[in-house]
């Protein structure tokens, strides 16, 4: 008798939290629809704040912001530094123009942690030499001047430390080689002129672009111009920002110009037309060291708050734009889905924490730190979510085998808490367990073993939105992000991590990754190579 009074109060207390759950999922809906604050947020955080590049002051604001908005909400807050930059850097306002051929205005962008212009600077413009020869003709007219350099912009600045430098200078005396054999095939060519079958084409220079960087910097140049396909990427400095000082740093701007106006320009001054250009580029640095921070929201569990549910996205973002997409998409929607809880009167077992990333876009610094430095509690994880892909609205979840029927159970009010984005749980046939870093916050816990999530998103109303597009660009703003899909996003997050933190159960790991390959051994003995 005493027993079965135990099972059936265990019984009657599931029921009792499932009827809570049930209560609380259903106000998060409704709130969802009807005060939802994913856009609000978002307009905070991308016009208010703007580009949050670690080691900016925005980036620093970003994170107060984010707590103060946890706190108002009643939610613990934790900041956690992850590590410091030896400098940090600050964007300004950035102008252009031709002073000749009718004073077009100039479209251009210059990487993160890349000097800018010293006040309004105004130069002459050559393109540049591509061998000694061709440098000691034309050194005296680099004072001054903008210099158009080849190559496409990818992204990233020239690099200009002394690795950089001893890789040009290796070109260079390959160049002067390929230059010496040239002069013969032109002088054999102008002896055998009137036989034109023996006559060779000229060996094709190696392409580098910025060759003499460092000779044309200490000849006086006003900064290097690249061109750059439409819309213009610009990331930071990747190579160089672990050396730099504030006795270090770059001399001269590294200008990334629309591919149009780039080969307009370049094509009147090889016909030698005098073209002359005016920039304003105003990019700044901060003395270091500079920290950067992780910060958490946390809703404490109230059965099981050792054990928990994670969810959130990357916090920093390149300064060129607002960082809308990539990530105000991923954060401002587990924002608001934390917001949702709070006010829906949400208790949940487990804690539910809010993780806004740090350094992501520098290589997963934020998740990275995270994971090593709390190991002890991995095991406790029942689930991490990650939303790091764009806008478009989450409409389904692909989960392995022993987790089906929870996410069915949990999935089951999404299924038409909007007719117009139906939810779906997809069975995934598990893959091996990752070994090295992927692209986004949910890897480094993929590959701690942790059950990583990342929602597959659709662009259901044909919005026509391109993830290349918005990349790491200068389009990257407030407007390419659908009200209707982020709202969604924040309601799906939120009934899902509830959920999973109302489980009466850690979410299995049977079957979350497929079993490693075993070894091929040979009865050969292999030589191992350096022995």
């Amino acid at each position: 008798m005493k027993k079965l009074f135990i099972v059936i109060t265990i019984v009657f207390g599931q029921l009792m939290v499932l009827a809570q759950t049930d209560s609380v999922v259903n106000r998060i809906i409704s709130l969802g629809q009807t005060d939802n604050q994913t856009m609000v947020l978002l307009d905070e955080l991308c016009n208010g704040i703007g580009g949050r590049l670690i080691g900016s002051n925005a980036y620093d604001n970003a994170v107060k912001w984010a707590a103060s908005k946890f706190e108002e909400w009643g939610m613990d807050v934790r900041i956690e530094e992850v590590g410091v930059l030896p400098v940090g850097f600050n964007r300004g306002p950035w102008f252009g123009r031709m002073l000749s051929h009718n004073g077009e205005i100039l479209h251009f962008a210059t990487p993160s942690y890349t000097v800018g212009t010293k006040g309004v600077q105004r130069g002459h413009v050559l393109v540049e030499p591509k061998s000694k020869r061709e440098f000691d003709r034309m050194k005296g007219k680099l004072k001054g001047a903008w210099v158009l350099i080849g190559g496409q912009n990818d992204g990233w600045p020239i690099d200009w430390s002394a690795e950089g430098d001893a890789h040009r200078t290796e070109i260079i005396a390959r160049n002067d080689s390929i230059e010496a054999k040239n002069d013969s095939i032109r002088r054999l060519n102008w002896q055998n002129r009137n036989r034109k079958e023996l006559q060779k084409d000229l060996i094709p220079m190696i392409e580098e672009p910025a060759l003499f960087y460092r000779e044309m910097v200490e000849a006086g140049i006003l900064g290097i111009i690249q061109s750059s396909k439409l819309p213009i990427r610009a990331l930071y400095d990747r190579k160089n920002i672990e050396k730099m000082s504030w006795d270090n740093l770059p001399k001269v701007p590294d200008i990334k110009l629309d591919e149009h106006q780039y080969a307009a320009i370049r094509k009147m001054v090889e016909e030698r037309q005098y073209v002359m250009l005016e920039f304003d580029i105003r990019n700044h640095f901060r003395p270091g060291p500079v920290p950067y921070h992780n910060v958490f929201g946390i809703i404490k569990g109230t059965e099981k708050p050792d054990e928990l549910v994670i969810v959130g996205g990357h916090l920093d973002a390149f300064d060129v734009a607002t960082g809308a997409s990539d990530n105000a998409s991923g954060v401002v929607p587990a924002m608001e889905a934390a917001r949702l809880i709070m006010k829906a009167g949400g208790k949940p077992r487990r804690t539910i924490v809010v993780a806004l990333w740090t350094g992501e876009e520098f290589g997963l610094l934020g998740s990275t730190a995270w994971v090593q430095k709390y190991q002890s509690l991995l095991p406790k994880v029942s689930a991490m979510f990650n939303r790091d892909g764009g806008p478009t609205v989450p409409v389904n979840i692909s989960v392995p085998k022993a987790m089906i029927n929870d996410f069915n159970t949990i999935c089951q009010p999404l299924a038409n808490a909007n007719p117009k984005y139906p939810f779906k749980v997809i069975e995934v046939t598990p893959g091996p367990r990752p070994k090295h870093a992927g692209g986004t916050d949910s890897s480094p816990f993929q590959m701690a073993g942790v059950p990583a999530f990342n929602f597959g998103t659709s662009d259901v109303d044909g919005v026509d939105f391109s993830y290349g597009e918005i990349w790491h660009t200068e389009r990257d703003t407030y407007e390419k992000c659908p009200a209707d899909y982020m709202n969604h996003a924040s309601v799906v997050n939120a009934v899902v991590v509830y959920g999973v933190a109302n489980l009466p159960h850690l979410l299995s790991r049977e079957g979350l990754f497929a079993p490693d390959e075993p070894v091929q051994t040979s009865t050969k003995t292999k030589k191992i190579k350096g022995k």
